[in-house]
């Protein structure tokens, strides 16, 4: 972030951010804050350039609220992404398991989503209900095959190579 845009994250406020968004002209850089600030400064300026396989770790805690805290660095979470030509291939991370930090999230969240956050997380009873109950470790790694296929078909749109007909546009 730093080389690319300009801003060091350990420094940087959204004031910073939403500069950096301005000067490539991203219409809603008013509308946005915190962590999304940061993911979108990260699209607009990190990920095209990510042309090499290329890991990404330590993501905001925001941004990832059914992760686990990194060990050293509560502010971060245990997720890595892979990119490959400018586009995310993979997406990893330890799942929370601790149901009272994952309803302190969750709450976060919903307090995002009432601010007109869409992609926030709702509150999920059932899903707390069954962390009370003990969840063992646990992560898992998301690759999707539709996203090999537009790499290697060199395709910049998902809906380019999925093979079900009804999620196309007509």
């Amino acid at each position: 972030m730093k080389q690319y845009a300009g801003v060091d994250l350990a420094r940087a406020g959204d004031a910073d951010l939403r500069a950096a968004l301005k000067k490539r002209n991203v219409a809603d850089a008013d509308a946005l804050s915190g962590a999304k600030l940061i993911d979108e400064v990260f699209k607009v300026y990190v990920e095209p350039t990510l042309v090499q396989p290329t890991f990404v770790l330590d993501y905001p805690i925001a941004l990832s609220p059914l992760a686990k805290p990194k060990r050293d660095d509560p502010t971060r979470v245990e997720r890595w992404e892979l990119f490959v030509q400018g586009r995310e291939m993979a997406n990893a991370f330890s799942e929370l398991n601790d149901p009272e930090e994952q309803r302190r999230r969750f709450e976060q969240q919903a307090g995002f989503r009432a601010t007109g956050d869409a992609e926030a997380h709702q509150l999920d009873e059932d899903y707390l209900r069954a962390l009370e109950y003990g969840m063992p470790p646990t992560g898992g790694v998301g690759l999707g095959v539709d996203r090999f296929v537009m790499l290697l078909a060199d395709q910049p749109n998902i809906r380019d190579v999925i093979l079900f007909p009804m999620l196309r546009p007509e």
